[in-house]
């Protein structure tokens, strides 16, 4: 049930951040931003209360976080997704990886 909840924040925070960006331009979108991320941190701490160790659960959500923004505002607002920004993105991907591994070792 963890791994659920916390793919429910990571989408949460996700729109939340995705609505930020989109508010710019238009203000009403503000409306989705605080939503947005207190579902996200509602589900955060449902994920911890299920029993996913915050290590591995702040880890995850914030790289999902940062690879998802990174991509989907490449791919809604034409912002650059550079070849070095990729390999930074895999890095940090492999960083989670780790530190879930050590979590179970």
């Amino acid at each position: 049930m963890a791994w659920g909840y916390l793919v429910v924040a990571i989408c949460c925070e996700l729109a939340a951040t995705l609505s930020l960006r989109k508010a710019v331009d238009d203000a009403r979108w503000y409306a989705a931003v605080a939503p947005g991320y207190l579902i996200a941190f509602v589900f955060l701490s449902l994920t911890l209360a299920a029993g996913m160790p915050l290590g591995v659960a702040y880890g995850i959500w914030t790289a999902a976080g940062v690879a998802l923004a990174a991509v989907f505002s490449r791919l809604l607002f034409r912002e650059p997704l550079t070849p070095l920004m990729g390999a930074g993105i895999v890095l940090i991907a492999c960083g989670v990886l780790l530190v879930e591994l050590g979590a179970d070792a």
